[in-house]
């Protein structure tokens, strides 16, 4: 296949050229290719030719008490794969927390046959000692190389500090990565017994996780990881103290890295004063935040001092499963979605915050690919690549819950306009998406072993 005169777009450059793909991979890139014999050919001018994106935090058929998400691989890829995500890094967990292994072969059955999007696994981690420091590096070796684990929900699945130490010397003598998910435990709890609004007032979730209960978190964590060497990767960053202590561990150069989401960009505390229970779609943890913690994360990211853009993908039904909170705001499930819609929302917002058409590229696939160690395989358009390629064309239009593939009744992004759509997907080598609909009805996506990053 010979994808010709489209506007290649990588992390640092843009030029109209044409593309060879061969079983599966980018052969050649360059003006005028000569055709082969029998093979296909598409005239993509007119279209910006992108890397398929990678999504490096989405959360499929994953439990919450007695729910699971709304989306299982089968559906939640499906959609990301509409919206120009051909790789996602989900997160996986295991019931029996001393014991890896089980949560992996949960998550392997769940994805297995049903993933549209090539995928990989980020492995939970909720306790610490020796035995687990063996099962990291049996699961480094297999091409797990990621790992996370939270400072909040000490009572179920968080670490202490003490852990915390003793897992990042255990990611460091891996070359590991660590997710972190960075909120203060015993903040939390103190601002929950002081509060004052009833249990059925959805504001009380912002206000037990304030701004300090981030960046309390977030100081903590790049403090350890200064003194054991880790890397380590902040996901969903939300305030612009979080962003000062990001910015401050980058300048001692360390390996410190950090993703934000599309509705901490796009959306803020408002959402929390709505009526008739509306605002349950906005719990998720960290909180929508003012509009200054917005204007700080579209400044990093413009400044590389946030690294990437990822969904946080995690959807409840409003209808249904949001309403277990109705009475009491904590048992409201914590999740947002928003896998299908990240890309084509960050194409139609970079202008208006000082970045440029290739920064898209670079937040939504090429750093997401380098950190997690599937670079230059994913995340770019040069020779060794696999053929994931999007064609994008400027063109108009607005998100709807009823037009969506996510199975889900609502949409955050309800009624936002997009200025570009992902008309075409290449998927392997092979057409996946042709004017927006979705090929075959059948995945088939690829797990991947994934380097050290």
């Amino acid at each position: 296949m010979i994808i010709r005169n489209g506007m290649i777009v990588n992390e640092k450059n843009m030029f109209i050229s044409d593309i060879r793909v061969e079983n599966s991979i980018i052969t050649q890139v360059g003006k005028n290719l000569s055709k082969h014999q029998a093979e296909e050919e598409f005239d993509a001018k007119g279209y910006y030719v992108l890397p398929g994106a990678v999504d490096a935090h989405t959360h499929f058929d994953m439990p919450q008490h007695d729910i699971k998400t709304s989306d299982d691989f089968y559906t939640g890829t499906r959609a990301a794969l509409k919206g120009g995500t051909t790789t996602i890094i989900d997160f996986a967990e295991s019931e029996n927390v001393e014991n890896l292994d089980e949560g992996l072969l949960a998550w392997h059955q769940k994805a297995k046959g049903k993933s549209y999007c090539d995928y990989s696994f980020h492995m939970t981690v909720s306790c610490f000692n020796q035995d687990i420091e063996k099962q990291i590096e049996k699961l480094v070796k297999e091409g797990i190389t990621s790992f996370k684990a939270y400072t909040a929900y000490k009572d179920s699945m968080g670490l202490y500090d003490y852990e915390f130490l003793k897992l990042m010397d255990c990611i460091a003598k891996n070359s590991a990565t660590l997710c972190v998910h960075c909120e203060n435990d015993e903040m939390m709890k103190h601002f929950e017994t002081f509060r004052t609004l009833p249990n059925f007032d959805l504001r009380n979730h912002p206000l037990s996780r304030n701004n300090i209960v981030e960046k309390s978190a977030i100081s903590r964590i790049i403090d350890m990881a200064e003194f054991t060497g880790a890397k380590v990767y902040i996901v969903h960053v939300s305030t612009k103290e979080g962003v000062f202590e990001i910015k401050n561990a980058k300048a001692k150069q360390l390996k410190i890295y950090a993703e934000t989401c599309p509705h901490y960009l796009l959306l803020d505390e408002t959402k929390y004063e709505l009526e008739n229970f509306e605002s349950a779609k906005y719990i998720m943890s960290p909180p929508l935040r003012s509009k200054a913690d917005i204007k700080v994360l579209w400044d990093a990211l413009a400044e590389d001092d946030l690294d990437t853009i990822s969904t946080d993908h995690c959807s409840f039904n409003f209808q249904t499963q949001k309403q277990l909170g109705f009475y009491d705001y904590r048992k409201v499930p914590n999740g947002i979605p928003g896998v299908e819609h990240r890309l084509e929302l960050m194409l139609h917002n970079f202008k208006s915050h000082n970045l440029e058409f290739t920064d898209v590229v670079k937040f939504c696939a090429t750093n997401p690919a380098k950190i997690f160690g599937l670079y230059p395989q994913k995340g770019a358009l040069i020779p060794g690549s696999d053929a994931d390629i999007l064609l994008v064309k400027a063109e108009v239009s607005k998100i709807s819950e009823k037009t969506q593939l996510q199975e889900v009744d609502y949409t955050p992004f309800e009624a936002m306009e997009l200025s570009f759509k992902v008309k075409h997907v290449i998927k392997s080598g092979k057409w996946a998406v042709k004017d927006e609909k979705i090929v075959s009805s059948k995945p088939w996506g690829c797990f991947l072993k994934r380097n050290r990053g």
